[in-house]
């Protein structure tokens, strides 16, 4: 009688590894660009070779180092006014993950909170907000950033709070038309009929749903708060003069951008790779994280 091999199942991939699978290159080059981008802002003292501010105008606008007339202590060269390039890019990220994380952060509260009210409320709720929404989206939202942050004052909390009036819109809109979808489902019924109330409802249901689709819209949002401190810091009115920031960089370079193009071109390869880095990193995580949906 012939033996009869006895196999145990293979052992199932971990939780873990089948999301990582599921985000495919996108969350991984994603994940790359914004590390890199974050470790910049956070150990911009260690990384930067030099003081970002400090000047040396016999040493002014020297090419980067691989080319000729370049100094090998400035890998980037240097600016009109003899600072090193390079430590500036470094220190100008810090503002740029500052501003991201904190204006896209406060949007997502206030636009996530109008958006389940409206898609749960329904009713004169929902028209009041939604057309609240519609009013506020018809503004042109660089230029209204702009207003807002010179009638309230240069400064970095002027630029949050520009960037935040701007942005909760389209979590907004977002979040009410997807809890309305989910409310139709079935697990959303069934919790209702057991005694769950709304505010449970809607916590403990519905919003775990929304996960992957936020993680996604914050992450657009924040390469979209970085464009925004970027132009603001550009024109003049985002933090003060003397930090470091890629647009106050950009605009520097636009004077004498025929004599050391290298200046403005750094700053916006660096606002190219942290935006596509963080909308990269969106999709893939919203591809981890995509749950099987409950019918």
């Amino acid at each position: 009688m012939a033996d009869i091999a006895i196999t145990s199942p293979a052992t199932p991939p971990s939780r873990l590894v089948a999301a990582l699978k599921r985000g495919g290159p996108r969350l991984w080059i994603g994940a790359a660009l914004t590390a890199i981008l974050v470790l910049a802002a956070l150990l911009a003292p260690m990384l930067a070779p030099h003081d970002p501010l400090e000047q040396d105008l016999l040493s002014a606008q020297l090419p980067p180092m691989w080319l000729q007339g370049g100094d090998p202590d400035f890998i980037f060269g240097t600016d009109s006014l003899g600072r090193d390039v390079l430590s500036r890019l470094i220190y100008s990220a810090r503002i740029a993950v500052m501003v991201a994380l904190i204006a896209a952060s406060l949007a997502a509260l206030i636009g996530v909170a109008l958006g389940l009210f409206a898609g749960s409320f329904g009713g004169w709720v929902d028209q009041l907000i939604s057309r609240l929404v519609d009013v506020w989206m018809a503004f042109p939202p660089v230029l209204l950033s702009i207003v807002l942050a010179a009638v309230i004052g240069a400064g970095l909390t002027s630029v949050i709070v520009a960037i935040v009036v701007i942005d909760w819109t389209r979590f907004a809109r977002v979040v009410r038309a997807e809890t309305m979808v989910q409310l139709t489902r079935d697990y959303a019924a069934a919790a209702r009929a057991i005694g769950l109330s709304r505010a449970k409802v809607l916590w403990l249901e519905i919003l775990p749903n929304l996960v992957p689709l936020l993680v996604t819209l914050l992450a657009v949002e924040m390469g979209i708060a970085i464009l925004v401190e970027v132009i603001l810091s550009f024109v003049g009115i985002s933090v003060a003069g003397d930090t470091p920031t890629w647009g106050s960089m950009i605009a520097e370079g636009r004077q004498i951008v025929y004599q050391v193009p290298w200046i403005m071109a750094l700053p916006i390869g660096c606002i190219i790779l942290s935006v596509i880095g963080l909308n990269l990193l969106g999709d893939g995580l919203r591809h981890a994280l995509d749950p099987v949906q409950r019918s």
